[in-house]
């Protein structure tokens, strides 16, 4: 052994010990090492054990044996199963890689004039060597997380992971059996008033995870009832659908008899699902893109939904696009303009229901007959209606400005923006 192997077999064990004082340190989830000394122990044990294992190898490019990688795994498995959250276990393998190369550098310095062969041997084994090392950790870890999370938390994290373009995301994908896409549809169900409890909320969540097998996740309001349920939907140019572990379920009827296929069927058959579970008022909006470009996608979509008027979920839920409500994500940045559109809001409350009757009005494409059908009221009593709109507004429903100006005034009104 040379003098670059000598040292760091010299300072192995004061290495160990300095490895675990930074976890304890650093992390705060491991800060219990200092009050628990059997696991203390263990993890000083494995860490002098790694730097002897990795000396032992590097000189002949030797390779860790299955025996060294299931050691490894079941340090990942024991951090897992005693409750280690994903950010502390990235968190735990970048320190111990930094470490390494720091103690390295520090050998090389005390051995200045040593041989250049032993510091390139060991760098070139430590790179393949320690992927494999991580790659064994982490399975541990997912082993672990697999027993101890229930299923729907699996998926849970794998959505905000995804949704933080967190690159953890590949190894939840395995441990939940999806497959990830190349473009997802990132679709936010907004419910203001959550009428079901956190149990039955999470029992509806449960069904929908394996009845859709795309990943979900609920994102609680803070200080009030209601949330947002976040779906990853796959589907788009260039993707491909998650490939589930069981038959994919049948399409949503309605799908089926419009001949909508593909990632628009998965959605609708998801928000059909949603809409059954909860019976209240919820605004949908969707945003597509690159996997890689998630963050950016749910911005979208929750601004969307946010300016989507709320329907009943007992009605077919639509999703919203850019396109839909571009107009008021425009008006909502302008807050005269906002502040305009409120007072002729304000001006249709004398009316027999005048929003939502524009409501109807617009969304059957100014058809008298389907409006009215909508409604359930005579088409001479929606003509009333609209010509009430006319005298309370100076602005004919039916003209190319009162299309701009009250679509506008509708979807502000009910999507709750001016509560």
């Amino acid at each position: 052994m040379g003098s670059l192997f000598a040292e760091l077999a010299r300072q192995a064990s004061a290495n160990a010990r300095r490895e675990v004082e930074t976890y304890v340190r650093e992390i705060p989830e491991l800060g219990s090492l200092d009050l628990n000394s059997r696991a203390r122990d263990e993890t000083l044990e494995y860490s002098v054990w790694f730097r002897r294992r990795t000396l032992e190898l590097a000189p002949d490019n030797g390779v860790l044996t299955d025996a060294d990688l299931g050691y490894i795994a079941s340090m990942g498995e024991a951090r897992a199963g005693a409750g280690m959250s994903l950010d502390s276990r990235q968190r735990v393998l970048r320190v111990h890689t930094e470490l390494m190369l720091r103690e390295i550098n520090e050998a090389t310095e005390a051995q200045r004039g040593g041989d250049v062969d032993e510091l390139m041997r060991i760098m070139s084994w430590f790179a393949p060597q320690g992927e494999r090392g991580i790659g064994a950790y982490r399975q541990g870890f997912v082993t672990a997380m697999r027993r101890r999370l229930p299923y729907v938390e699996q998926v849970g994290l794998l959505a905000r992971s995804m949704l933080a373009e967190d690159p953890m995301a590949a190894e939840l994908a395995l441990l939940t059996g999806l497959e990830l896409a190349e473009h997802y549809e990132v679709t936010v169900i907004r419910v203001p008033d959550c009428p079901v409890g956190d149990r039955d909320l999470e029992s509806g969540i449960e069904t929908l995870v394996k009845t859709h097998r795309v990943p979900v996740t609920w994102r609680p309001e803070r200080g009030g009832r209601g949330g947002e349920l976040i779906a990853l939907v796959p589907g788009g140019a260039g993707s491909g659908r998650a490939v589930p572990a069981a038959p994919d379920p049948l399409p949503a009827p309605d799908a089926a008899v419009s001949g909508v296929t593909g990632p628009d069927a998965a959605l609708s058959g998801l928000l059909r699902d949603f809409a059954q579970a909860l019976g209240r008022l919820c605004a949908v909006g969707t945003a597509g893109a690159p996997r890689s470009e998630l963050a950016g996608a749910l911005d979208r979509a929750r601004r969307i939904s946010r300016a989507t008027p709320l329907r009943p979920t007992s009605a077919r839920l639509r999703a919203h696009t850019m396109a839909d409500v571009f107009v008021e994500l425009a008006v909502a940045d302008v807050p005269f303009v906002d502040d305009w559109l409120r007072a002729v809001a304000r001006s249709l409350e004398p009316g027999p229901d005048l929003l939502l009757t524009l409501d109807a009005y617009y969304r059957h494409d100014m058809n008298r007959g389907a409006t009215a059908e909508a409604l359930n009221i005579h088409p001479r009593t929606l003509d009333y209606r609209l010509r009430r709109a006319r005298e309370l507004t100076d602005i004919d429903p039916g003209s190319t400005r009162g299309v701009r100006i009250l679509s506008s005034v509708v979807t502000r009104s009910l999507s709750g923006a001016w509560r």
